[in-house]
């Protein structure tokens, strides 16, 4: 299993994933897609990626907001697991928005 991230750990993984903030045992991110129906589409290539990861991010959805959050329930917080799902995430928000 995967060990916890130190905070100084957390602050150099996202040193390379801009718009991520790290939370008290996670990391955030929120995206704001030009409307709904962009939201959703990038909602299912994100549910896609992490299913082939096998490591699924919380997501909260408000009209063209995405918030992402990412924790490793099983070790009660960030992983390597997290910080490589951000950076997907991050690769697929650039991919459909620019951003």
């Amino acid at each position: 299993m995967t060990d916890l991230l130190t905070d100084d750990q957390i602050t150099h993984a996202l040193r390379d994933l801009p718009g991520w903030q790290p939370r008290p045992g996670s990391l955030v991110r929120d995206v704001t897609a030009p409307d709904f129906l962009a939201g959703i589409a990038l909602v299912g290539d994100v549910a896609q990626a992490a299913e082939q990861m096998n490591h699924h991010p919380d997501i909260d959805i408000r009209w063209t907001t995405v918030t992402f959050s990412l924790t490793t329930h099983a070790r009660g917080g960030v992983t390597d697991n997290d910080v490589e799902l951000a950076r997907r995430i991050s690769e697929i928000v650039d991919q459909r928005f620019g951003d």
